[in-house]
């Protein structure tokens, strides 16, 4: 889950090579003679147009909006099925450090292990952790003051990837189990990450 935050200035850090590495998504080879099955236009390999993203994903908000709303009523016995595939399909040509949106944007809920891990990386104790870096939300959730997240690094690498809170591993959460219940949160993350808008542009489709 992640929550919306005031913005920050993007702040440049260091990571190692071999660190930054670890973090990138092996993307399939783009044939010359084959057209992409992308649905939209901003969303092309590892080049993604973000300020395309937004104009895109605002004027489609109200019909995303209908749209889950009446999937969330009735949905497909084998709804998992279908956006477990095209999460798949998605992401083999997605690549996250190209965007980073959800990392710029939104705070993931950070829950007692989350703190304890994270605060592992950095050298502090949970206790300090959650004084410097967290506060609690209109929801009572643990999440960062303010953003992008204070870990990453001018090039859209996590400072703290192996030690990332549970939110930000399942992010954007279109691979889980029982997807009708997150509906509400898969509407919203249309609006935040350019995979799960292009997801739900042929999950739309399918589902005509």
């Amino acid at each position: 889950m992640y929550a919306d935050l005031e913005k920050r200035p993007q702040r440049k850090l260091q990571l190692s090579r071999e660190k930054r590495q670890q973090q990138k998504r092996p993307l399939k080879k783009r044939s010359k003679n084959r057209k992409l099955p992308l649905e939209a236009a901003f969303l092309i390999y590892n080049e993604l147009d973000l300020s395309q993203f937004n104009k895109t994903a605002a004027n489609l908000k109200k019909e995303n909006e209908t749209f889950y709303r009446r999937l969330k009523l009735k949905s497909p016995k084998n709804l998992d099925e279908v956006v477990h595939q095209l999460h798949e399909e998605v992401f083999e040509h997605t690549d996250c450090l190209s965007c980073a949106n959800c990392c710029k944007t939104t705070s993931p809920i950070f829950y007692e292990r989350d703190v304890e891990r994270a605060a592992k990386a950095v050298k502090l104790k949970p206790g300090e952790f959650t004084d410097k870096y967290l506060k609690r939300d209109e929801d009572g959730d643990l999440v960062f003051r303010i953003a992008p997240c204070p870990f990453l690094d001018a090039e859209n690498y996590c400072l703290i990837y192996e030690s990332r809170p549970n939110a930000c591993r399942e992010y954007p959460h279109t691979d889980r189990k029982k997807i009708q219940q997150i509906l509400d949160l898969t509407y919203k993350n249309t609006m935040i990450c350019p995979a799960v808008l292009e997801i739900t542009e042929r999950l739309k489709k399918i589902l005509k």
